[in-house]
């Protein structure tokens, strides 16, 4: 039986062809340098006519909305009042804004604030920001023994009294310009399309049925990027920058798991912005929802659980077989579009690259960015038991400054079993 609050359903079209909806929707210029003749990005779901882009706002959280408006709890049309939603601080535009390469996997223009495109508004046009900016104070623990040690300073600009870090913050919803992304992974944006629509279950027809339409907001988690000092010599080659990109890691970032070095690097990592920030430069921590190495929880435990039954322990010698024998793969990242975040701060030049990655490494440098120093997390900082994830990295090519593991090192190298508290 239907709940009385349910919305009433009306017709649902399972294709979208160009000619279907009339009016021609508002044209996107990717890679034009003037946002109001790039055009904005309108994925709205009242007036179809005014659709410009596949999928939806927010869209890894489509479902969620779904269930509010199913409920009863949000109206359908409901419109964002984004009266004083402006972000804290400008970023760019920069030169690589306007390079149609440069990006292609978030909108440099989101962080739109409330007079953006206005006449458009005024004309009923529901265009919303993939990009929000704001200002935050975050509390790291660890980074207290950092301060008592004398690495860190408390300045009262950057870190306060309490050891609280004064940052910016940037959320940023993902953007493809489908072209783009083809090219970016050498394909044809035909194929990307097809599988695209394919691999969702046909979720979004348009992929499909609508060439016409080039920009495609996924329905994947996006990324967080925290900023410590002066905003400036983020994009400033001659001042000091460092950075860490961030994959996410549930398990050790928030609940401290050792089978992993994941938090500990992310602290490292902040330690190292927060020195060159104090340093007269800046800091940023990229923090992307690539879960799993984009593979997802899920399949990180039933991994975990393979490698710890297996015959023989858990060993670094094993190490990436275990995630292919599961997830057919041993990396989904895919670390072509990682940069893209860097070009829309402006980055240049990184003096410090907190990574070990060097797909990382080669992806950024190949984007253009210049790389000075690559820094691995320091040894004392690896738990006992990812001394597994770490041997098995460096064996396979992961920077390092030491001793590369040897098959008798990788042998030798067995992880703590079920069972074992020690």
């Amino acid at each position: 039986m239907t709940s009385a609050r349910s919305p009433q359903h009306k017709h649902i079209v399972l294709t979208s062809h160009p000619g279907n909806f009339g009016h021609k929707p508002l044209a996107i210029q990717w890679g034009h340098p003037d946002r109001d003749e790039r055009g904005p990005v309108v994925a709205t779901l009242g007036n179809k006519s005014h659709r410009n882009a596949i999928g939806t706002h927010s869209g890894g959280y489509a479902v969620y909305r779904a269930l509010a408006i199913a409920s009863g709890s949000l109206e359908r049309d409901h419109r964002a009042d984004l009266t004083n939603t402006s972000p804290t601080v400008a970023i760019g535009p920069h030169p690589s804004w306007g390079m149609p390469d440069k990006i292609v996997s978030l909108d440099p223009f989101g962080a739109l604030d409330h007079d953006s495109f206005a006449d458009l508004r005024a004309q009923g046009y529901d265009i919303r920001p993939s990009i929000a900016i704001t200002k935050a104070h975050i509390n790291i623990p660890e980074l207290q023994e950092a301060v008592t040690q004398g690495r860190v300073k408390v300045d009262g600009k950057i870190m306060n009294q309490r050891g609280e870090l004064l940052v910016t913050k940037a959320a940023v919803e993902p953007v493809w310009y489908l072209p783009g992304i083809a090219q970016r992974f050498g394909v044809l944006e035909s194929d990307l399309r097809r599988t695209l629509f394919e691999q969702t279950g046909g979720m979004f027809p348009e992929l499909v049925t609508r060439p016409d339409l080039q920009v495609f907001l996924p329905p994947i988690g996006g990324l967080t990027v925290y900023i410590l000092g002066d905003m400036e010599a983020i994009a400033d080659p001659n001042r000091p920058l460092a950075v860490r990109i961030h994959d996410e890691c549930n398990g050790s970032d928030v609940f401290g798991s050792d089978i992993c070095t994941c938090r500990p690097y992310l602290v490292h990592g902040i330690e190292v912005a927060l020195q060159t920030a104090q340093a007269g430069g800046a800091g940023v921590i990229i923090y992307a929802r690539k879960e799993g190495r984009a593979l997802g929880e899920v399949t990180k435990f039933l991994v975990y659980n393979a490698r710890k039954r297996q015959e023989g322990g858990d060993r670094a010698d094993t190490y990436f077989t275990r995630t292919e024998c599961v997830a057919g793969v041993q990396d989904m990242r895919f670390q072509e579009l990682m940069p893209d975040v860097m070009h829309w701060l402006g980055i240049s030049r990184i003096d410090h690259f907190v990574s070990m990655s060097n797909l990382k490494y080669d992806a950024v440098v190949q984007s253009g960015i210049e790389i000075v120093e690559r820094i691995s997390i320091p040894d004392e900082l690896i738990p006992a038991d990812a001394q597994v994830e770490m041997n098995a990295k460096k064996a396979a090519g992961y920077f390092t400054p030491g001793k590369v593991p040897d098959e008798a090192d990788l042998s030798r190298t067995i992880g703590r079993q079920y069972g074992e508290i020690e």
